[in-house]
């Protein structure tokens, strides 16, 4: 099946990285201004086509003060940092207060300067957009009050996580927090009103503004503001955001991508909505608890579904793949999912082999040898990527017949093709932790007469057939558990 370009992009969490630089350069402080040239010239030769700044916009005190005084959050932070200072707890970057650069991060300009920085290296900017919630501290929370939901004060004395007194002028007002229909308020944010029709125009205002300084948002939480979502947590209705904010968006801007954050199975809600990327989460659950058949029949999805899924095996809101994957699974999973169509999603840390995950509330994370297994794995793997026909190149999902009668282990294998003019590629994995053998019957009958090198990119194996045998009954795989090639395959 053809496939449209399939991009990469790599998530910053633009705080602790600055803060690193800082550290690297033997200074308190870094900006946008200070990245080095060089450093952006190296994620274009790694094949990145997209740089995801998380938590760029301004936030509050109002915020912080939150994030600095959760008994429970402090319990985590500590944990991970022993020698925890106020000065590391930045507050959440997703409880903003404008969309603005925040001021630590470089003056006014300096996201423009960054911008086109990338741009010169071929590389595009991804930002955020909250549209669920905002910080206490938002202006609009004395200016707009009517933008927010409201509560009783029998609400506030029944549910104290999700309701919070706040003072107006005039009158104090009780408020929600931001949640979702099935946990409780998020203490650091104030939940937007979208049976509000102000609110909504507002909104849309303030993304047509944010497309102006980048060339894609991440939009967290994004199936928060679906009306059927919105209805079941806030119990009242609104009109549909997301396709007129999208149209009006792309009116002006034709490639700005809408990348969302999406769960509870309303991806292709979400992209039949307008929506160019969704998260591919279902995948990163099969994979990660899952075997080959669980997996192979969630790549049997649509394919448009598929070219717009984004797949990844972490980012600020998973685990760590070095930890929640075993070393094995974790190079099987990596293969399976970077190399399927959609979009490529990279978090920073994940090449060298970090294990600890970092609270979005902390801009400074505890110091890990790199792995050098997991960094050679990846360098293999983004070599991989670079090749056109993993980028733009055909895909064709591969059945697994049987090696002989009563043996089942065929059902733990996911094979498929990729493939662009003359250049022709299998990607097969065992899925599971049992040795299994199978058939897969190649798709091409163009090796009429030929020998067939199959050479494999990630490993030494390297095999010659005939042309016949590959057709029928297939290529013979007999591979241990978690294994897998990238075979590609040449005729002689």
């Amino acid at each position: 099946m053809d496939a449209p370009h399939s991009l990469v992009l790599y998530e910053v969490n633009t705080r602790i990285r600055l803060r690193r630089f800082a550290r690297d350069m033997g200074r308190f402080r870094a900006t946008l201004d200070d990245i080095p040239d060089t450093w952006i010239a190296g994620l274009a030769s790694c094949g990145f086509d997209w740089v995801y700044l998380m938590g760029v916009w301004r936030t509050g005190e109002a915020g912080r003060r939150v994030s600095r005084s959760n008994e429970g959050w402090l319990r985590g932070y500590r944990d991970l940092l022993p020698d925890l200072g106020d000065e590391d707890i930045c507050g959440s970057p997703f409880a903003i207060t404008g969309y603005s650069l925040h001021p630590d991060l470089g003056e006014a300009g300096a996201l423009a300067r960054f911008r086109d920085r990338l741009h010169h290296e071929g590389l595009l900017l991804m930002l955020d957009f909250v549209p669920n919630h905002t910080a206490p501290d938002h202006p609009w929370v004395q200016d707009h009050p009517d933008y927010y939901i409201h509560g009783t004060e029998e609400d506030l004395a029944r549910e104290p996580e999700n309701f919070i007194l706040v003072d107006l002028p005039g009158d104090p007002a009780v408020f929600a927090h931001g949640r979702d229909p099935y946990t409780g308020g998020w203490p650091d944010t104030l939940q937007l009103d979208y049976g509000n029709p102000a609110l909504m125009e507002t909104m849309i205002a303030e993304v047509r503004e944010i497309a102006g300084r980048c060339d894609g948002v991440r939009c967290d939480m994004a199936m928060l503001v679906l009306p059927e979502v919105f209805r079941q947590t806030w119990g009242r209705d609104m009109e549909p955001f997301w396709p007129g904010v999208i149209e009006k968006v792309k009116r002006e801007r034709p490639d700005f991508a809408f990348m969302a954050e999406a769960y509870w199975d309303l991806e292709w809600t979400l992209q039949q909505q307008g929506f160019d990327y969704t998260y591919d989460k279902r995948l990163y659950d099969r994979l990660r608890e899952g075997g080959g058949r669980a997996v192979q029949e969630h790549l049997r999805a649509d394919f448009e579904y598929q070219q717009k899924s984004v797949r990844f095996l972490e980012n600020h809101d998973e685990d760590r793949a070095a930890a929640a994957f075993p070393p094995d699974r974790h190079r099987a999973a990596a293969v399976l999912t970077y190399l399927s169509p959609g979009l490529r999603f990279f978090h920073q840390g994940q090449f060298t082999g970090r294990k600890k995950p970092v609270p979005v509330h902390l801009c400074r994370e505890p110091d890990e040898p790199a792995d050098p297994a997991v960094e050679e794995f990846y360098r293999g793997l983004s070599a991989c990527l670079r090749i056109p026909a993993f980028r733009d190149g055909a895909w064709r999902l591969l059945d697994c017949a049987p090696a002989w009668e009563e043996n089942p282990s065929h059902d733990g294998y996911i094979a498929f093709t990729r493939e662009r003019e003359e250049e022709r590629y299998i990607v097969v994995a065992n899925y599971t932790p049992d040795r299994g053998q199978c058939y897969v019957r190649l798709p091409w009958d163009g090796f009429a007469g030929k020998t067939v090198r199959l050479r494999d990119l990630m490993g030494p194996a390297e095999y010659e057939r005939d042309e016949g045998s590959l057709l029928s009954p297939g290529l013979y795989l007999d591979m241990p558990g978690w294994g897998y090639h990238v075979f590609e395959v040449v005729g002689k």
